[in-house]
């Protein structure tokens, strides 16, 4: 009886350590194309072990195909998962993703990289008259083909303890509210994706431009009464700017996200990626420096999943549950002076 009731409790115990463990923490960053490593490693592996070592359970990255380095990326105990799957056959990814995975906790939402310039086929603002209806409807049945594949392929596949989901990212929303031609004003409203990704840089500066963008974006969704809160997150943020400044900068688009009930709010990233062609001088999107110095708003993100990994373990031992989305949001914009 009592080895009966021993195993119990370590089973519970364990239960409750990988809700923690699993418990989406919001705040996170993300590896793209670093401009620099400092090990022997694959970059994607070593970025992703120091997304690890900072504490955060989030990880976002491109994934043309599952190779190796991947799937050592997807063994490793991240949580949450955000892909630019650039892949046509999406139906054998989430097929693959939900048989390998089941039972793990894991999510993965699939998604692309700002699609207002994928519209316009270019990265100008004032190449509206490129956004031609054809390329409007060609986006649309994009979109909305990508959802079908994995709607078919949850449908398809047995699986429990995993989930899969898949967005879209829109970048000019600031025009779209002036009545521009973009993503969110004519290509949001027609489509059925899960998620909404907003690379946020026409208003990240501003909290209250920023929070009305995402309103904006919400406006133009179609319904998903299987999905539970908002479904519109900041999929890129970021300031290549000195760290005191930035880490000002950084805080404030985390409070207004986490206010706003955004499910993620991402910085550009993790390593640098971006060179100056003139100076060839690194930009500064980082949260650890070329040199391995680990930036101001790098120790920021740590402490926040500190104090907010704790705030959920106490939460679920007085509660008997883990925090709601909007209870968590509540206490985590507390830790963001």
């Amino acid at each position: 009886m009592k080895l009966a009731v021993a195993c119990t409790f370590l089973i519970a115990v364990a239960a409750s350590a990988a809700e923690i463990d699993s418990f989406n923490y919001v705040i996170g960053t993300q590896t793209f194309g670093p401009a620099y490593q400092f090990t022997s490693e694959p970059k994607l592996i070593e970025t992703a072990k120091a997304i690890l070592a900072m504490g955060s359970n989030t990880i976002k990255f491109r994934v043309r195909n599952v190779g190796d380095d991947e799937r050592r990326v997807f063994e490793m105990p991240f949580a949450h998962y955000l892909l630019w799957a650039e892949t046509e056959e999406m139906y054998e990814l989430v097929r693959y993703l939900l048989k390998t995975y089941s039972g793990t906790g894991k999510t993965f939402y699939l998604g692309h990289w700002e699609g207002d310039w994928m519209l316009r086929g270019s990265g100008n603002t004032k190449d509206e008259d490129k956004v031609t209806p054809a390329k409007i409807q060609h986006m649309i049945d994009w979109l909305n083909a990508r959802q079908r594949a994995i709607d078919e392929a949850k449908r398809d596949t047995p699986h429990s303890g995993v989930e899969v989901y898949h967005y879209t990212e829109v970048n000019l929303v600031k025009l779209a509210m002036q009545g521009k031609k973009t993503m969110t004003r004519d290509v949001l409203p027609q489509v059925t994706v899960d998620f909404v990704s907003y690379s946020c840089y026409d208003t990240q500066k501003s909290p209250e431009q920023l929070k009305t963008a995402l309103d904006f974006i919400e406006s133009k969704l179609s319904p998903k009464p299987g999905i539970a809160g908002k479904r519109v997150f900041i999929g890129e943020y970021g300031f290549p700017i000195a760290p005191a400044e930035q880490d000002r900068l950084a805080r404030q688009v985390m409070r207004a996200g986490l206010e706003w009930g955004c499910p993620f709010v991402l910085y550009w990233e993790m390593y640098n990626n971006e060179i100056d062609k003139s100076t060839g001088a690194q930009r500064g999107f980082w949260l650890i420096d070329d040199k391995g110095v680990k930036q101001s708003v790098y120790f920021t993100h740590q402490k926040f999943y500190e104090n907010a990994r704790k705030f959920v373990a106490e939460f679920k031992t007085k509660n008997n549950r883990v925090p709601t989305a909007e209870e968590f949001s509540r206490y985590a914009v507390t830790l963001l002076p």
